[in-house]
């Protein structure tokens, strides 16, 4: 384990409970993790993860700006969204996935200066990417359907993680899946009382 995946778990880690716990402190927390984890996965060329940690840093900005505005006069509530705006999303980050699986798995011989080598499992790291990305941004807009997402994306990255021996990134994960069911319990009681 090196000192930027310890690190970068640590920041990790301290941001998910807090945003589990509805806090605004979990989006500077996690510009520091995504940070160290562009490093890493560049560095053991999980390259579609490298990638998801710049649209992180774009949606944590966008999340700690969206958290501490006041939208119509009141701070922003945790719900769902509608039924077929569930089904919309969830088709659209599948077919999504599918295509960015479809590049990473060329991308060695599209950009050989930058990809040095062909890419691990591109198509399961893709889907969790892209899980992860439309995560991020249900998170930002406090939607209960986002921890159900994460569950997914944790059972995945577990069993990911653990092949590509990063073991404690692999640990993290499954200490991620607690505090996603966690989350989802603790935004469905908030969403309840708002009611």
């Amino acid at each position: 384990m090196s000192y930027i995946e310890l690190l970068g778990t640590v920041f990790y880690l301290w941001s998910v409970w807090l945003i589990s716990q509805r806090k605004i402190l979990t989006w500077p927390i996690g510009i520091v993790s995504v940070l160290l984890y562009m490093a890493l996965f560049y560095q053991i060329r999980l390259y579609s993860d490298m990638l998801e940690q710049v649209y992180y840093l774009i949606v944590s900005v966008y999340g700690w700006w969206r958290w501490s505005t006041p939208d119509s006069g009141k701070v922003l509530e945790v719900r769902y969204n509608p039924p077929r705006k569930i089904v919309l999303i969830a088709a659209i980050t599948i077919a999504v996935s599918f295509a960015t699986g479809a590049l990473m798995s060329q991308i060695h011989l599209l950009l050989p200066v930058i990809f040095l080598e062909k890419a691990s499992f591109p198509y399961l790291d893709a889907l969790t990417t892209i899980m992860s990305f439309t995560v991020m941004w249900l998170m930002a807009q406090k939607r209960i359907e986002s921890w159900y997402y994460w569950i997914i994306v944790d059972v995945i990255s577990i069993w990911l993680y653990y092949v590509k021996e990063v073991k404690f990134i692999a640990f993290l994960y499954v200490i991620l899946l607690f505090i996603a069911i966690n989350g989802s319990i603790s935004w469905l009681k908030t969403a309840k009382m708002q009611d």
